[in-house]
């Protein structure tokens, strides 16, 4: 029983006791009136001690003890209902409310996905795998409250206004992805937020083939059509079935002893204007350099030349354990 009914009955119980108890009493005292009835009934119940209106027969005593016994019956069972409301209820929501807001306040470098559907479920769960910072922005009930329950930074909100970009502190966040359920949805989110942040990466989620260009000139960075994705995948797991296993052990979340990843050079990092020869990579680190990205240009160089020199904002893809992949990350880091 929902701790609502549970209040609602207990009342009925309390109701009960007053006129089961006023109208034994006015049967049972001879000469009394209705309010005297309901006077000693209250009396009874609250055991106040006040004097009684009528002499007391036995049968009354007795009476009056039933009385006593099932009111403090009914008074725990109240008291217990209506602690287990507040702080199962309302002050264990507001609790929870309050500490996620105050954890979204802390956020910056964080993505925020826009949208928690059949897509954007699995964006959340690869973050969360990773424990990479995120927020989320939905308004539906059920989702909103799934995540909440499972402490999920959630904002109930319409994810195409400024109001709940803004609250997802997007001028501070690393990214966003728009998985919302209609292109248009999308294509309003990706405007706003561009507006919002200029600078940031915007990934969005493209249902009809025709709706990719049109993300794009809105400010996308680039588009995922989920069908198009689906279809290719099933057709290369068909033709390339060793190559699709290889790919989703090196790039599924949930498998962290190998890892596929990129790492950026900063300025002033150890990595930074040496060549990949006298950066020892492999040797350091034992991670495989796949492919190098220049930072002027958005092609990939994969297999490099070991003589090519690393420069700022140079994008490595290595392919390593996580533990090793994070070590190099720091080194890639400014000192």
């Amino acid at each position: 029983m929902k701790n609502r009914n549970k209040i609602i009955f207990f009342f009925g119980l309390v109701c009960a006791l007053f006129i089961i108890g006023s109208l034994g009493y006015w049967l049972i005292l001879d000469g009394i009136s209705w309010l005297d009835a309901i006077y000693m009934t209250a009396i009874t119940i609250s055991t106040v001690g006040y004097g009684e209106v009528a002499p007391m027969s036995d049968l009354a005593k007795i009476f009056s003890i039933a009385l006593i016994i099932f009111s403090i019956g009914v008074i725990g069972y109240g008291g217990s209902t209506v602690i287990s409301y507040i702080f199962e209820g309302n002050l264990k929501e507001a609790w929870r409310t309050r500490r996620m807001n105050d954890r979204i306040e802390r956020l910056t470098n964080h993505y925020i996905v826009c949208g928690a559907g059949k897509t954007g479920i699995y964006v959340i769960q690869t973050l969360e795998a990773r424990s990479i910072p995120f927020v989320v922005i939905d308004n539906d009930p059920d989702i909103v409250n799934t995540l909440k329950e499972d402490d999920i930074n959630v904002i109930v909100a319409d994810a195409t206004t400024e109001d709940a970009l803004k609250k997802a502190k997007i001028e501070d966040a690393k990214g966003l992805v728009a998985s919302l359920s209609t292109d248009a949805d999308n294509l309003f989110t990706v405007l706003t937020a561009r507006e919002l942040n200029y600078e940031f990466t915007i990934i969005a989620k493209a249902i009809n083939h025709k709706s990719h260009d049109k993300l794009l000139r809105a400010g996308a960075n680039k588009t995922v059509s989920p069908n198009e994705i689906g279809g290719h995948r099933m057709a290369s797991m068909l033709l390339r079935p060793s190559v699709i296993s290889f790919l989703d052990t090196v790039t599924h979340a949930g498998n962290l002893d190998l890892d596929l990843d990129e790492i950026e050079i900063t300025s002033g990092s150890e990595l930074c204007d040496r060549s990949i020869k006298d950066a020892n990579i492999k040797e350091k680190a034992d991670l495989i350099l796949i492919a190098l990205k220049k930072a002027n240009s958005d092609e990939m160089i994969f297999n490099p030349n070991p003589d090519e020199v690393l420069e700022e904002k140079d994008v490595l893809i290595i392919l390593g354990k996580d533990d090793q992949v994070r070590a190099l990350q720091k080194e890639s880091e400014q000192e």
